[in-house]
């Protein structure tokens, strides 16, 4: 799977997108994403991630990940289909102050908490989601199994 990393604070270290480009492949073998297929990851501070959430979730407020999966269709848009393209997951946008303070929130280190957030956007682009008991049940369970597995445990 291609990532296509964007750091636009130029805080996170090159072992950490080395993390997070092993673990994204790891869940992606996992969830049987195809090779070629495609996302991004970039790193943001908490006021442009607030900027994000106002304008396209409509809460006006930092968060710690959003994701903007591409596969999903709206109604007036058309899936392209018996096009030999490499499938574009979408966009990871994590916000680096929210990762840290979140770390040190729950106790363990910035970069379980990269792990935790990079594999929750992940997860999203796929389709995964938490809006009822059942679904946030699924989704953080298959979240702690990918983490656990990979040897990124709290």
């Amino acid at each position: 799977m291609e990532i296509d990393f964007n750091d636009e604070q130029g805080r996170i270290e090159t072992s950490h997108k080395k993390l997070i480009e092993e673990l994204l492949q790891f869940a992606a073998q996992d969830e049987n994403i195809p090779e070629d297929a495609e996302l991004s990851v970039t790193f943001v501070d908490n006021e442009e991630i607030r900027e994000i959430n106002r304008d396209y979730r409509g809460k006006d407020m930092p968060t710690d990940v959003i994701s903007f999966a591409l596969e999903e269709t709206g109604e007036e848009e058309l899936q392209i289909t018996g096009v030999d393209m490499p499938r574009i997951l979408g966009d990871i946008i994590i916000s680096v102050d929210r990762t840290s303070e979140q770390a040190s929130e729950y106790g363990h280190s910035f970069e379980r908490e990269l792990g935790f957030l990079a594999v929750h956007g992940f997860l999203h682009l796929l389709g995964y989601d938490h809006m009822n008991e059942s679904d946030e049940k699924k989704m953080f369970g298959r979240q702690e199994e990918i983490l656990g597995r990979f040897g990124l445990e709290r």
